[in-house]
């Protein structure tokens, strides 16, 4: 068994194998995990929100929930969650994004894109390789006018989700940093990545 504390704005990556089970605690509670996924052996087929909800009848993911690749083949499966409703639409923060919604202040902030790039360069990866990412644990209602929020989170400390690798499968991890809405009720904390057998 691996067991990793994501400390707070970190990133972290890991080769999760067929059949391994990935646990995601939120440690203290009401922190965005930014998530992605690729197929190790051929890390083009990355993980595809448009794969992922066009085989679900809901825009947020729960259990049961199939994470698919650009494909449609499956890459992980939600197959526990005591939260009940995860964001795969609201995408990850980054300086650019920062600034236009917060004010050019905000622009040396680290955040969710700058992590992952770091992160994939490990695996030899790039910027053509980020592809949208699920946001575990981040409130991101959806208005009937389509309209996208980012609210208060709807997680509590030490809550969970596991995830089963449908083949092995690359998962990288930003442990959001961003203070400027409440996604991480403005004070990122800790995650913790739990790797364990599926029997």
């Amino acid at each position: 068994m691996l067991r990793a504390v994501v400390r707070p704005r970190a990133p972290w990556s890991h080769v999760v194998r067929k059949g391994q089970l990935l646990e995601v605690v939120d440690l203290d509670g009401n922190q965005a995990v930014d998530f992605l996924c690729y197929d190790a052996a051929d890390t083009s087929r990355a993980y595809s929100a448009q794969a992922t909800l066009v085989e679900q009848d809901s825009v947020f993911l729960t259990t049961g929930s199939v994470l698919r690749d650009n494909e449609g083949s499956p890459l992980m499966t939600v197959v526990a969650d005591e939260v009940g409703r995860h964001d795969t639409l609201g995408g990850a923060c980054s300086k650019e994004s920062n600034t236009l919604r917060y004010g050019h202040h905000t622009q040396s902030q680290h955040a969710c894109v700058e992590n992952f790039l770091s992160e994939l360069s490990r695996h030899g990866l790039g910027k053509r390789d980020h592809v949208p990412n699920i946001n575990w644990y981040m409130n991101v209602p959806v208005d009937p006018d389509g309209a996208l929020g980012i609210v208060d989170g709807i997680s509590a400390p030490g809550l969970s989700l596991v995830l089963r690798a449908e083949t092995d499968v690359l998962v990288v991890v930003s442990n959001c940093p961003q203070v400027n809405n409440p996604c991480n009720g403005f004070d990122p904390s800790r995650a913790e990545m739990v790797v364990r057998s599926g029997e």
